[in-house]
C-alpha cells in the first residue's frame, strides 16, 4: 500500500505505510522486511526533498541488508545512498558509494541493476562537469543494455551520451546519438523517452544555429508531452509531469525571439504555463479547453479591461569554472494592453549572479525578508518584526529595475488603471505593491494590481463570474470565520502534532466585517470544520481569519486551520473532522462564492511549479470562485485587521476588488508604514 501510495505522489501517506509495516516487521522480527520497509522509507523522504532523512534510513537499511547477508539489499541501498548524495549536490561522496554499488552488482551477476548504477555514475560525473569521464561510464551502460537486450536502458544511455557530447560542444555527435534514442523510445512507445529526446535535440540543433529545424523538433517535442496530458488523470500527475516538460516550452520561446517572432513566443509562453490548471478549471465549466491564439489573448486583455504583464524566466548554460552550468540568462516580458497592442522587451539577468552573487529567486526571498516578511517554515509560524529599512528599500528597488522599469513607460497613467501580473516560478512570491521605483514610490501607489497564473485562467474566472451571476452580498450569505479553536498540526511530516497559537486579532477582524454585513461570525469552538464545510457552498462571500499552512512540496495539503470536532485534534483518520481544510478537500467542493478572502498567513503560497502555486488559492478558483484574496508572507495580526475592514468598507461603495484593495493599502501604509503589513496580500482573478 505504501508502494502503492507513493506511485500516485502522495508521499505522506506512503509514509504512514511504509511506518506501520516497519512496525510489524520488527515485531515479528522479519529482518528482511524490516530493510525493506526502511529503504521505502528512504526512497518516500527522497522524494519530499529531505534527503538528509532519506541517507539515514538507505543507512539503517544498508546495515541490515549487510548483517543478514542481503547481497541484493546492499547493492539497492548503496545505490540509494548514490543519489540521495547526487540530490545534495556531494558528488563525490555520491560517486563512492554508486561504485561500491557496482561492485556488489558485478559480485552477484545483477546486470540490469550494474547498467542503472553505470549510468547513475555517468550523470555524477556530468554533474562534476567531467563529460569525458560521464561518456565512459554511459559507454560501459549501454553495451551491458544491449547485451541483455533491454531497450529502455538503450535510449536511456543513448540519450545520456548525446547530452554529454553537447555539453562538450560536439553538437554533431550529440545529435546523431540524440537521434537514435529518439529512434528506439518511437519503437518501444516510452512517451517521455521521446518527449526527452526530441527536447535535447531541439536545444542542441538551437545551439548549432539551426534555428528552422530546432523550431521543427521542439514543436513535436510539444506534441509528445499534449499527448501524456490527456493520459494523466489525476491532477497532481498533470502537474508533476508538467515539471518535466517546461523546458522545451523555454527553448522554443528562445528559438522564436532569435527569430524576431515575439507574437509566437508569447502563445508558446503563454501555452507552457498552467495547463493542468486549465484543464481542470475547464472541466469543471464543462468547456473543452484550447490553447490561446494571439488574437484570443488580445481578446481576454479587452475583456479585463487591464494591461497584462507577462513574464517568462529563460535560463542557458555557461561554463563556470570548468563545467557546464544552467543559470538565469534572460527575462521575457510581454505587455499586452486592453487596446490589443503587444509589446516584447527583455532584461539581461546576466549580471545579477556574475557581479551581485544573487539570482531572481534569491533576490525576491532576500526583499521579503528585509521587510520583514518571514514565511512560516512548513507548517510552524515564524515572524520576523525587525525589518532592516534601508536594505529592503534597494532591495524593492532592484526588484522594479527588473521588473517594472523596462516596461514602465507602457503601463497606464492613472492610477485607477488595471495591471494583471502574470508571474512565474519565484516571481510569484514577489511582493508587486511593495516595489519601489527610484524616487522610492510604491507601485501600488501608482496602479491598481491584480495576479493570475496565466492569461487563459483569466479567461475561466471571467466564466466562472458569469455562472454565479449578480447576486448581492447578504446577512444570510456571507460565511465569516475568526480565530477558531486551534487543531493540532505536526510541524513536519513524522512529527508530534502540536497545538497552533489562538489568534485574538483575528477574532476582532471577523467580528468588525460581520458587522458591515449584519451577521455572526463563527467564533471559537463554533468554527468547525463540519459547520464551516457545511455552509461554504451556500456562500457569496467567505472570509477565513485564521492560520494559513503552506505545504511546499505537496502543495495540496497546505490548509486553513479551523476547529477540530470533539475529541478529533489531530485525528489522521477523519480528515473532514482534524480542523484543517486542505487544499485537497477544497478541490472536491463546489463552491458559488463571488469572493474569498484568506485572512491568514502564507495563504498564497504552496509548491510552486510550472502550474503556477499549487495550494489554496488554485483550489478555490477550482471549485468555483472567480475572485481569490491571498498572502504572500505571514501576516501581522493587527494591521490585518484594519487593512481588511478598511478592504469591505471600499467594497460596499464600489464592486471593484481590485481597487478597494489599492484604496485599503494606501490607507493602512500611513498607519503602518513598513510594506510587511500592507503589501501581503494579492487580487488572484476578477477584479469585479
Amino acid at each position: 500500500m505504501g508502494i502503492a501510495y507513493y506511485s500516485l505522489g502522495d508521499y505522506q501517506k506512503a509514509i504512514e505505510f511504509h511506518q506501520q509495516g516497519l512496525a510489524i516487521a520488527k515485531q515479528i522480527g522479519d529482518k528482511a522486511g524490516e530493510g525493506r520497509a526502511l529503504g521505502n522509507l528512504g526512497s518516500a523522504y527522497h522524494s519530499l526533498g529531505d534527503y538528509q532523512k532519506a541517507i539515514e534510513f538507505h543507512q539503517q537499511r544498508l546495515a541490515i541488508a549487510q548483517q543478514i547477508g542481503d547481497k541484493a539489499g546492499v547493492g539497492k541501498a548503496l545505490g540509494n545512498l548514490g543519489n540521495a548524495y547526487h540530490s545534495l549536490g556531494d558528488y563525490q561522496k555520491a560517486i563512492e558509494f554508486l561504485q561500491q554499488g557496482l561492485a556488489i552488482f558485478k559480485q552477484i551477476g545483477d546486470r540490469a541493476g550494474e547498467g542503472t548504477i553505470l549510468g547513475n555514475l555517468g550523470n555524477a560525473y556530468h554533474s562534476l562537469g567531467d563529460y569525458q569521464k560521464a561518456i565512459e561510464f554511459h559507454q560501459q551502460g549501454l553495451a551491458i543494455f544491449k547485451q541483455i537486450d533491454n531497450k529502455a536502458g538503450v535510449g536511456g544511455a543513448l540519450r545520456n551520451l548525446g547530452n554529454a557530447y553537447y555539453f562538450l560542444g560536439d553538437s554533431k555527435k550529440a545529435i546523431e546519438l540524440l537521434q537514435q534514442g529518439l529512434a528506439i523510445a518511437k519503437q518501444i512507445g516510452d512517451k517521455n523517452g521521446e518527449g526527452a529526446a526530441l527536447n535535447n535535440l531541439g536545444a542542441t540543433l538551437f545551439k548549432s544555429g539551426d534555428l528552422a529545424e530546432a523550431q521543427k523538433v521542439l514543436k513535436q517535442g510539444i506534441e509528445v508531452w499534449k499527448s501524456q496530458h490527456g493520459r494523466q488523470g489525476k491532477d497532481e500527475f498533470k502537474i508533476s509531469i508538467f515539471e518535466e516538460q517546461a523546458r522545451t516550452y523555454r527553448t522554443l520561446q528562445q528559438v522564436y525571439i532569435a527569430q524576431n517572432q515575439p507574437d509566437a513566443a508569447l502563445e508558446v509562453a503563454e501555452n507552457g504555463r498552467a495547463r493542468a490548471f486549465v484543464d481542470l478549471l475547464a472541466s469543471r465549466l464543462n468547456i473543452t479547453p484550447t490553447e490561446p491564439t494571439i488574437d484570443q489573448i488580445k481578446q481576454i486583455a479587452k475583456a479585463q479591461n487591464s494591461t497584462l504583464l507577462q513574464y517568462s524566466i529563460i535560463y542557458n548554460e555557461f561554463k563556470i569554472n570548468g563545467k557546464e552550468e544552467a543559470k538565469e540568462s534572460e527575462l521575457y516580458i510581454w505587455v499586452i494592453k486592453p487596446t490589443g497592442e503587444i509589446t516584447f522587451r527583455k532584461v539581461d539577468l546576466k549580471p545579477l549572479w556574475q557581479k551581485e552573487n544573487t539570482n531572481l529567486d534569491r533576490l525576491t526571498t532576500t526583499s521579503r525578508e528585509s521587510i520583514g516578511a518571514r514565511g512560516t517554515a512548513f507548517r510552524t509560524i515564524i515572524v520576523s518584526q525587525n525589518p532592516d529599512t534601508p536594505k529592503a528599500a534597494n532591495k524593492l528597488k532592484r526588484l522594479h529595475e527588473l521588473l517594472i522599469d523596462p516596461i514602465a513607460d507602457l503601463l497606464p497613467r492613472n492610477p485607477s488603471d488595471r495591471v494583471t501580473f502574470i508571474p512565474q516560478s519565484s516571481l510569484f512570491l514577489v511582493p508587486f505593491p511593495a516595489l519601489r521605483d527610484k524616487d522610492g514610490k510604491y507601485l501600488i501607489e501608482k496602479h491598481t494590481i491584480l495576479t493570475s497564473p496565466s492569461i487563459q485562467v483569466l479567461d475561466l474566472t471571467r466564466k466562472q463570474k458569469q455562472r454565479i451571476g449578480n447576486k448581492p452580498i447578504q446577512t444570510n450569505n456571507a460565511l465569516i470565520v475568526g480565530n477558531p479553536t486551534m487543531p493540532f498540526v505536526p510541524p513536519k511530516i513524522g512529527e508530534a502534532p502540536q497545538q497552533l497559537s489562538p489568534l485574538p486579532g483575528t477574532e476582532r477582524e471577523a467580528k468588525a466585517i460581520a458587522k458591515l454585513f449584519k451577521t455572526q461570525a463563527l467564533i471559537g469552538n463554533k468554527a468547525t470544520e463540519i459547520e464551516v464545510s457545511k455552509r461554504l457552498p451556500q456562500a457569496r462571500l467567505i472570509h477565513l481569519a485564521t492560520h494559513g499552512l503552506f505545504d511546499d512540496i505537496q502543495g495540496l495539503n497546505s490548509g486553513i486551520a479551523l476547529t477540530p470536532s470533539s475529541g478529533n485534534a489531530g485525528n489522521k483518520n477523519n480528515e473532514k473532522e482534524d480542523g484543517l481544510l486542505t487544499a485537497g478537500e477544497i478541490l472536491d467542493l463546489k463552491l458559488n462564492a463571488e469572493l474569498v478572502v484568506l485572512s491568514a498567513c502564507d495563504t498564497g503560497r504552496g509548491k510552486i511549479s510550472g502550474d503556477g502555486v499549487i495550494g489554496l488559492s488554485r483550489s478555490l478558483i477550482t471549485a468555483g470562485v472567480p475572485s481569490v484574496l491571498v498572502s504572500l508572507w505571514a501576516v501581522p495580526d493587527a494591521p490585518t485587521a484594519e487593512l481588511m475592514t478598511e478592504f469591505y468598507q471600499n467594497l460596499q461603495k464600489s464592486p471593484d476588488k481590485a481597487q478597494a484593495l489599492r484604496q485599503a493599502m494606501l490607507t493602512t501604509m500611513k498607519q503602518h508604514p513598513n510594506p510587511s503589513s500592507w503589501a501581503a496580500f494579492t487580487l488572484i482573478g476578477e477584479a469585479e
